[in-house]
């Protein structure tokens, strides 16, 4: 079977070879008719993203580019993307891409890099010329501030308070931005918004400005809600609530589609992602063409009540979530690609992403079953990084797949993504160019589970799951609160960001100590994988004896679990809303009770 643990952390992460980028050019003409700016877009402390803008000020077009700058000892490019960046000691040189040089008069082109160290570039040149750009080379962008706190709220005001940005030629000021648009300039680290409505939510993110006039990236946002108009806040219509419903599931686990109608979880979600389907060949493919759309469904197993008959058009799981959407219209059905075990084809496929994206439209619209999806999930869980395999597309692959897949789909189709939570320095996310890719999808779907298990053997024994760390967690940056600290801070909006919940435990067995960080001898036994339990059991066979970082623990004999519950999802939960995240997903619905305990911990407290 195809499950897709493990997908947030444990592999070290693979940067771009970049000795082996090296690229050829065509003659360069002479920058005096040309500038380049450059900018830091993200800094994350121990590492930075720049991005250089060429642009064009003269007559004629220009056919090649190449950009030359020093960095100070202790800072290099990891990475890059959208130009073959190469080095000779501190200085750095960088050339356009086959498809980028030709600037017509007027036009700009841009490449972007990770970056380790803290310096900024200097001595730019363009072509063999001064660079000679409106903004100075070397003035980096300043940092995002911290997230904003509220405090002191009225029915008409909130005073905001925020951690400075950082910049190398100064903070000048601030903007407070409430739902995305600027309602005061400071230049101190507070604000108090007034004339505000009473009983209403409100969003507030704010944004440095540096000497040079130039913005930094916004911080993460705080959610508000100013007093009166009622007693309790009124309830959050639109997040996300979305589960993954598994094509194997109807085998040996025996959950089928209508499993969501009687245990009620169908009308507490919006959102179902079908997986999987498969990436091969360069193309998205069938994953199991028996469960998808063959099997006939008894009366009894059927969402309708009707068996399927032999000679209907569509039968399997596909004909049996159309019928659970006539029920409930209101549920969106997404087709999920890849996943762990199929994470390996996106390689192929990100060598022409056009061709992929075709071939994924054509069958997710294929007529058969169009109207039962709405849109397209991708489940590509370590680019440019290793995991089942090691990926080595590069960093701007990702970006280019979710780039085609959302200009094929079209606006009216969704198109979300699957996405890794190491936020570790060095890690997975600083691994592609998920900041650029953000513009394209509804959401991502951030894996926030995962974390630490049985894979490690002896432990430490430690929650697969951490909302938040704690002392002794075994890998700094391996939390809900870092992954999404990390996307916020690259540009990915909060309201794209789903936190992501486990309806399963991880466990070790041969372990004595209660507390997390206990030594272990091997994986605990579980029903289809060591190592790995459903909640359903796990709530009875070792109900939890402890929390740890917003998760529920249990040690029962020699065995020591680590799992989410009902009210440590409450928790979750009002971290995300707080955060202003767009919601929340699961992995996937046959772990949760008969009743669906856990899907209505998710949406009574999201």
């Amino acid at each position: 079977m195809r499950f897709r643990h493990r997908a947030a952390a444990g592999f070290a992460t693979l940067l771009l070879p970049l000795a082996g980028l090296v690229g050829l050019a065509g003659t360069a003409q002479a920058a005096t008719n040309a500038t380049a700016t450059y900018t830091k877009s993200s800094d994350w402390g121990t590492g930075f993203g720049g991005q250089w803008t060429i642009k064009n000020t003269g007559t004629s077009s220009i056919s090649s580019w190449t950009v030359e700058w020093d960095f100070p000892s202790g800072t290099s490019v990891t990475s890059a993307w959208d130009a073959d960046v190469t080095n000779s000691g501190t200085h750095w040189t960088a050339k356009n891409k086959s498809y980028n040089g030709t600037l017509a008069p007027g036009a700009t082109v841009s490449f972007g890099f990770n970056g380790a160290g803290s310096g900024s570039p200097s001595n730019c040149k363009l072509n063999g010329d001064s660079c000679d750009g409106t903004t100075v080379p070397g003035d980096a962008a300043p940092s995002a501030p911290g997230t904003p706190t509220a405090s002191s709220v009225t029915d008409t005001s909130v005073k905001l308070g925020w951690s400075a940005a950082t910049d190398d030629k100064g903070v000048k000021n601030y903007d407070v931005l409430r739902d995305g648009k600027v309602v005061g300039t400071v230049t101190t680290t507070s604000y108090t918004d007034t004339g505000l409505t009473a009983g209403t939510d409100y969003s507030y993110t704010v944004q440095a400005r540096d000497t040079a006039d130039q913005t930094g990236p916004v911080s993460g946002a705080v959610a508000v809600h100013t007093t009166g108009g009622g007693t309790t806040p009124p309830p959050t219509g639109n997040k996300v609530k979305l589960g993954y419903f598994t094509e194997w599931g109807i085998y040996g686990r025996n959950y089928n589609v209508k499993n969501l109608v009687t245990s009620g979880s169908a009308s507490k979600i919006t959102h179902i992602n079908y997986a999987f389907g498969n990436v091969t060949g360069g193309k998205c493919a069938i994953g199991d063409s028996y469960a998808d759309y063959d099997k006939a469904f008894t009366a009894d197993q059927s969402v309708s009540g009707v068996a399927d008959t032999w000679d209907q058009p569509l039968r399997g799981n596909f004909n049996q979530l159309r019928e659970l959407k006539a029920k409930y219209p209101n549920i969106k059905v997404l087709w999920s690609f890849g996943g762990w075990t199929w994470s390996g084809g996106f390689g192929e496929a990100a060598k022409n992403p056009a061709a992929f994206a075709q071939s994924c439209y054509d069958l997710v619209e294929d007529p058969r079953w169009a109207d039962v999806f709405d849109g397209i999930d991708i489940d590509w869980e370590y680019p440019n990084a290793c995991g089942l395999s090691c990926d080595t597309s590069g960093a701007a692959a990702y970006k280019n797949v979710i780039a085609a897949l959302r200009a094929k789909f079209g606006s009216k189709n969704l198109v979300t993504s699957a996405v890794t939570a190491d936020g570790s320095s060095g890690g997975k996310i600083e691994a592609a160019d998920y900041a650029g890719a953000a513009q394209y999808v509804d959401w991502y779907n951030v894996m926030t589970y995962d974390f630490f298990g049985a894979w490690d053997a002896q432990g430490p024994t430690a929650p697969h799951s951490p909302l938040t760390s704690y002392s002794g967690i075994p890998k700094a940056g391996f939390t809900t609160a870092d992954a999404m600290a990390k996307y916020k801070a690259i540009g990915v909006p909060a309201s794209k960001l789903l936190i992501g919940i486990g309806f399963y435990g991880r466990g070790w067995t041969g372990v004595t100590q209660d507390a997390p960080g206990g030594t272990a001898t091997g994986p605990a036994a579980g029903t289809y994988e060591q190592g790995i339990e459903d909640y359903k059991v796990l709530k009875t066979s070792c109900p939890a004896t402890g929390t740890v970082a917003g998760t529920a623990y249990a040690h029962c004999g020699s065995n020591w679990w680590s799992y989410d519950t009902p009210a440590t999802i409450a928790t979750k939960m009002a971290w995300a809303k707080n955060q202003g995240l767009g919601g929340a997903f699961f992995w996937e619905f046959s772990g949760d009770t008969s009743n669906g305990e856990l899907v209505s911990a998710i949406s009574n407290n999201l």
